[in-house]
């Protein structure tokens, strides 16, 4: 834990929220025993531990949008590839964030594996969840984050978001955030999933099988902070 790192670190982000690598550091920073913990579950099950065996890198994939772009029309990855095209956003959009951080090349194969599988999934969760790319969208996100990871990093850059956008939208950001979380705590283990083989399922039978629900709180403030 080092807590001066991560306020450091939490008032640059929140002086300039495109500091994207300002992200990583506050949640290494604070993460505690979670990352680890969080590994160590994931290569106890069947798709961790062939990710980590078979050292299989999930960005090749995602970065190839004329394979995506051939998967059926209602298929998960149809609607990832969607999604990046329509935010004008890149599958390796955080490797370069990641890097700047540092702290992935100090980490050993399997775990180092297991968090740029992590990153790289931002936008799958996106996808997903239904939370955009806005501002409120990526605090929820964050609270559907933590509820998977635990990672108080994460919990922390979500409460400072909520603070920072309560001017705008009111309490109603902090009932957003907490529903978020709650559902991401009904949600399967999100980390633990075959991303690969999902992509060509339909999307609405992995939200299903997931237990991924629409995101109502959120779209509700959207649409009030619209009208007003």
């Amino acid at each position: 834990m080092q807590p001066l790192v991560a306020w450091r670190a939490l008032r640059r982000l929140i002086a300039d929220p495109q500091q994207t690598q300002e992200v990583f550091t506050v949640i290494r920073a604070l993460s505690g025993p979670a990352l680890q913990n969080a590994y160590e579950r994931f290569r106890g099950t069947e798709v961790g531990s062939k990710i980590i065996r078979e050292d299989i890198d999930l960005l090749p994939t995602l970065m190839d949008r004329n394979a995506l772009s051939q998967l059926p029309a209602n298929s998960f990855g149809r609607h990832y590839l969607a999604f990046v095209q329509q935010e004008n956003i890149t599958a390796n959009g955080l490797v370069e964030a990641s890097i700047e951080d540092g702290a992935i090349k100090s980490m050993h194969t399997g775990l180092a594996r297991f968090e740029t599988r992590q990153r790289d999934t931002h936008d799958l969760w996106h996808t997903l969840t239904q939370y955009g790319t806005d501002e409120l969208g990526e605090i929820c996100l964050l609270a559907f984050t933590y509820a998977q990871t635990k990672n108080r990093g994460i919990a922390v850059i979500c409460l400072a978001g909520c603070a920072k956008l309560r001017p705008y939208y009111g309490k109603g950001v902090f009932s957003a955030a907490w529903r978020a979380y709650k559902d991401g705590k009904r949600t399967a283990w999100l980390p633990a999933q075959d991303w690969e083989a999902l992509l060509a399922k339909p999307i609405a039978e992995v939200r299903t099988t997931l237990g991924i629900v629409e995101p109502q709180d959120y779209r509700d403030l959207r649409a009030q902070l619209a009208v007003a």
